[in-house]
């Protein structure tokens, strides 16, 4: 059952069952058929199938939301019995990036502090570039941050991936169903980061392998939380981490708009000085594996 509701929370966090197979290397009819099976099981639908897209019912939301409970009660039992410490930190001090700090970093922190009440927490985020810098004046030990930085005196670890996407207001009568060109895309009014931001470096950075050296940008904003805020009242589009979106998803108060044969993908990096070493380091960095997807 673990894995059919692993399935499940894939595909309802893509709303694509395509998505969800590429992701977990399986096939998109045995994704759907896991659903099938669920909802045979449960008695009600949880996805309403459309030509090119699904979204979740009001059925399907309140599901995802024990599917949840139930994988992090799995993430905190394997962490109990498969990697137990013998001491643990009375101080967490990191730095994160933005995206990080705002929307993966605290779900996991929670869990943390159910496991360890008396470990504190001090969170420092800003840009990769800010995070980085603070590691590399030893004010910081440790961090996760977007994209690679090619300066030696840093060593970075594989967290998780993640997705940039373009989105849209639900309601935004521009875009129909299905994916546009990346001609149409070039077009659209955009909403962008700040310089320094690390979801800006990746998206040109791709953007370039494309051939596409500019956006129709129409405004700068200095964080995800304005830029959304800003696209529920437009009909302008912002690119963004799947991350930063899955309630809006859910909740219909944005969307995805898929374009034709352009991906922007990243990881997400542990980062710490060059040789650094740190039993709390390497703690933080085994709970937060085992954690992230809560």
């Amino acid at each position: 059952m673990r894995t059919k509701l692993h399935i499940f929370k894939e595909a309802a966090y893509y709303l694509s069952f395509t998505k969800a197979a590429e992701k977990l290397f399986i096939s998109q009819p045995a994704v759907s058929k896991v659903i099938a099976e669920l909802e045979t099981i449960y008695k009600c639908n949880f996805f309403i199938r459309k030509r090119n897209n699904i979204e979740l019912t009001p059925q399907g939301i309140i599901f995802l939301q024990y599917v949840d409970k139930i994988l992090a009660l799995y993430a905190e039992m394997e962490d109990r019995f498969l990697n137990p410490e013998k001491e643990t930190p009375t101080h967490l001090n990191f730095g994160a990036s933005t995206t990080v700090a705002n929307y993966i970093v605290p779900k996991i922190m929670a869990a943390y502090k159910l496991k360890y009440p008396l470990t504190h927490f001090t969170v420092k985020s800003g840009n990769s570039e800010e995070i980085e810098e603070l590691i590399l004046n030893q004010q910081l030990d440790f961090g996760i941050t977007e994209g690679k930085n090619t300066n030696r005196k840093l060593q970075f670890k594989n967290f998780i991936k993640d997705e940039i996407v373009l989105v849209t207001r639900y309601g935004n009568t521009m875009v129909k169903q299905g994916a546009v060109s990346k001609k149409q895309f070039i077009e659209f009014p955009v909403i962008e980061r700040e310089g320094g931001s690390g979801t800006r470096k990746i998206i040109y950075k791709t953007l370039k392998k494309d051939g596409i050296d500019k956006l129709n940008v129409t405004m700068h904003l200095n964080s995800t939380e304005a830029i959304k805020n800003y696209l529920y009242h437009t009909n302008s589009f912002a690119l963004l981490s799947r991350y930063a979106i899955q309630e809006d998803l859910q909740y219909h108060k944005l969307k995805t708009v898929p374009i034709k044969d352009l991906v922007f993908e990243r990881w997400f990096y542990f980062v710490c000085r060059t040789g650094f070493q740190s039993k709390t380091m390497d703690q933080f960095q085994r709970f937060f594996l085992h954690n992230h997807n809560l």
